[in-house]
């Protein structure tokens, strides 16, 4: 692996020793072990990788404890940090590192990336460790490690059998109907056995999911889809929530065709305010369709949630158990492919108007549709157990833009519409917006309107 040298000047040294240490960030000083310092790699890759600073470390100062900066004397110094690191992987690519320096500090300091792993990393000493805000911990127990195998998706929990009466799947109307348009010349018992849909004679997570009429009777809490609307911008709180939560069941095929109508259903009822006054909201059908699909097919159903769609006023958050597995992350998932459900993606998509194309296009497709009606494109949040995909119903457009727009038909605008119409949450932004329309000879106070009532115009 190819090592380079960076020169850090004064002060972009003085932002790196007081940067704080947490679940991204750790510094260690050059007289660490190497089997103590793969520790902490490991705990790093196990989780959700993050940055190691060898050659940073506190000691005691005038002014109490503080950081310095105190490298290597050379390269050759660090070759045994160097080589215990590597070999933690037989192919080396769960880190890359570079040397730094600085013309006023000795020494050369070791700046590690550590990726998050597609497997479990272990330390020198065969043990796991996981990154858990700034410290690490090792990974005690069977059951704590078979719970970040299916974390990480080296395992996946839709090859665990069930033990239910096996006809629920094979004599189900959904497999029927299946196996006479998709393989009308086998038999069902061999055709799940052959995709390895059932483990001697008994049904998978997948099967279930896949060919069961009701898969939430067998799998509760863990196999629906909850909806829920709430009348509001703001968090979703029980009292702005519009009737009770709706549930929607069956098998996953079915679960997220019904689901994307539900949601187009209840987007329909609800008003915005636009250039034109109160106007429906539209979201693009695509990015609705691709997210649901994305949050049934690659959710852990080990983890006993229902995956949830929440409709506010201005957004829809669509939320899905689990962590991203493997070593994808919210930086890389529009560009890298890691399934936690292979199964499932394989094979709802021989079904026909298959919902996904198993090509890893959805997110990049959901993500070009609101591009197209000049939306803001989707967020991706990584909960501690949830992955959490925004489409925000805000415009692509500036705010000044939008503001522009809205008197194009309006006499004037007051800041709590400024707020509505551009997405903006603090009074004092909006405020700057106004300035700036002013500065530029394009907006005016209207006369005789202050404090609440103030109001702006177009300059006349």
């Amino acid at each position: 692996m190819p090592i380079s040298t960076s020169v850090v000047n004064d002060e972009q040294k003085l932002e790196l020793i007081f940067l704080d240490e947490g679940h991204f960030l750790d510094f260690k000083a050059i007289e660490i072990a190497p089997a103590s310092l793969t520790k902490s790699v490991s705990a790093f890759a196990n989780s959700s990788g993050g940055e190691l600073y060898v050659g940073i470390d506190e000691q005691v100062g005038h002014v109490g404890r503080e950081r310095i900066w105190r490298g290597f004397a050379n390269e050759e110094a660090a070759n045994g940090l160097i080589q215990a690191i590597e070999a933690m992987s037989p192919l080396g690519n769960h880190y890359a590192l570079e040397f730094l320096t600085n013309a006023s500090s000795s020494g050369k300091v070791v700046h590690l990336t550590i990726f998050k792993s597609r497997d479990i990393l272990r330390a020198s000493n065969s043990e796991v460790y996981v990154r858990r805000g700034a410290q690490k911990l090792r990974v005690e127990g069977e059951e704590a490690l078979r719970r970040l195998h299916l974390d990480k998706g080296v395992t996946s929990f839709e090859d665990e059998r069930l033990k239910v009466d096996p006809e629920l799947v094979m004599s189900s109307v959904t497999m029927l109907d299946f196996m006479s348009r998709i393989v009308p010349n086998a038999e069902p018992v061999a055709w799940l056995a052959k995709q390895l849909l059932t483990s001697e004679g008994i049904p998978t997570v997948a099967s279930v999911l896949l060919f069961a009429e009701e898969p939430q009777a067998l799998l509760p809490k863990r196999s629906a889809i909850k909806l829920l609307r709430y009348r509001t911008r703001d968090e979703g709180e029980r009292d702005y929530l519009a009737g009770q939560p709706i549930t929607i069941e069956g098998p996953i095929y079915d679960l997220i065709y019904q689901a994307v109508d539900k949601c187009k259903e209840i987007i329909e009822e609800v008003k915005k305010l636009g250039i034109r006054g109160l106007e429906e909201i539209s979201y693009p059908q695509e990015a609705l369709h691709e997210i649901i699909t994305n949050a049934v097919l690659h959710r852990d159903y080990s983890i006993a949630v229902d995956a949830q769609v929440r409709i506010f006023d201005n957004r829809i958050e669509i939320e899905s158990p689990g962590r991203f597995p493997g070593h994808i992350t919210p930086d890389n998932v529009l560009n890298e492919q890691f399934a936690r459900n292979p199964k499932l993606v394989r094979l709802i998509n021989k079904f026909p108007d298959a919902p996904n194309k198993d090509v890893g296009e959805g997110l990049n497709t959901a993500f070009e549709a609101m591009s197209k009606l000049r939306l803001k494109p989707p967020t991706i949040e990584e909960r501690d157990n949830s992955v959490l995909i925004v489409l925000r119903h805000e415009s692509l457009g500036s705010p000044e833009q939008l503001v522009m727009d809205y008197l194009a038909s309006n006499d004037s605008i007051n800041n709590p519409t400024g707020r509505d119409l551009t997405g903006i949450k603090s009074e004092n932004t909006m405020k700057n917006v106004f300035y700036r329309l002013r500065d530029r000879g394009l907006l005016e106070r209207v006369p005789g309107r202050y404090g609440i009532r103030a109001a702006w115009q177009k300059k006349r």
